[in-house]
């Protein structure tokens, strides 16, 4: 195991020494489950992420009445 060293501000701090006390844990042992425990949120292919999403009929909208589309926006 490796030693490093952070910065956390007062309520950190805080929040660190309540969260290890109720845990009856060390408050480096709640920052490793705290690291085991994260999933950063992926950036996923930005260029394709919406492509084939959606299921649809395969129609135009050209193709569709505009009664139909504007079917729902009011009366």
């Amino acid at each position: 195991m490796t030693k490093t060293s952070v910065y956390l501000s007062d309520e950190d701090v805080e929040r660190l020494a309540l969260l290890a006390q109720r845990e009856g844990t060390s408050q480096a042992e709640v920052i490793r489950r705290a690291i085991n425990q994260y999933r950063p949120q992926g950036r996923g292919d930005r260029h394709f992420t919406v492509a084939a999403s959606g299921q649809g009929s395969g129609r135009s909208i050209a193709d569709v009445p505009e009664e139909e589309q504007l079917a729902g926006f009011g009366s």
